[in-house]
């Protein structure tokens, strides 16, 4: 079972929807993700390489990820 939490740990993020104000339409038009709306949070999805990216760029963007 922890291999299936690690994968899904590399293959996506979920934050709170105002950590992606003025930045989602750039996010989902440089990166292959689909943001899923879950309420409060925002998830993530995409390929693990993908999500590494995407957490790189969220930390250049300011971002603070779990």
């Amino acid at each position: 079972m922890e291999y299936a939490a690690g994968f899904r740990d590399s293959t996506q993020i979920v934050l709170p929807w105002e950590c992606l104000e003025g930045i989602r339409h750039e996010l989902e038009s440089e990166f292959t993700v689909t943001i899923h709306d879950e309420g409060d949070v925002a998830r993530i999805i995409g390929s693990p390489v993908v999500i590494k990216e995407v957490s790189e760029y969220l930390v250049r963007k300011g971002v603070s990820l779990p």
